[in-house]
């Protein structure tokens, strides 16, 4: 996933914009637009672009979010990032063994409010 996407992705359940992005690994991007600016937020800073005195935007394009997290903090869902592809899907389509298994897989670098309490699904209840 492009930190870019930042700027436009909202819960897809409670609309909450931005998301908190938690990244566990990422990659070299394989390729580069020529020219790219966020408008409103800008994920690799993490930060809205209107705070911002200078975009990164060079950095930010030359990589690639292979495994994370999306995190809503208004509603407390959470959407995993899993081979460069978020999955945002609503709680009745999410599979809770895959959920479940990538929570797992990633617990050390997971926040405990996910761990704990994150919705659907999380590793206490």
């Amino acid at each position: 996933m492009k930190y870019r996407l930042m700027d436009i992705l909202a819960c897809p359940i409670c609309k909450k914009f931005p998301l908190e992005l938690i990244v566990f690994d990422e990659t070299k991007s394989r390729y580069k637009p020529k020219e790219w600016k966020c408008e409103e937020y800008c994920g690799f800073s993490k930060e809205f672009v209107s705070k911002l005195e200078k975009l990164n935007c060079e950095e930010c394009l030359s990589r690639e979010i292979a495994e994370g997290i999306l995190y809503c903090s208004n509603c407390n869902r959470w959407y995993p990032i899993i081979e460069e592809i978020p999955q945002m899907l609503p709680d009745d389509l999410r599979d809770k063994n895959k959920d479940l298994s990538f929570l797992s897989k990633w617990k050390d670098k997971t926040p405990l409010k996910i761990i704990e309490s994150g919705k659907p699904y999380n590793l206490v209840g």
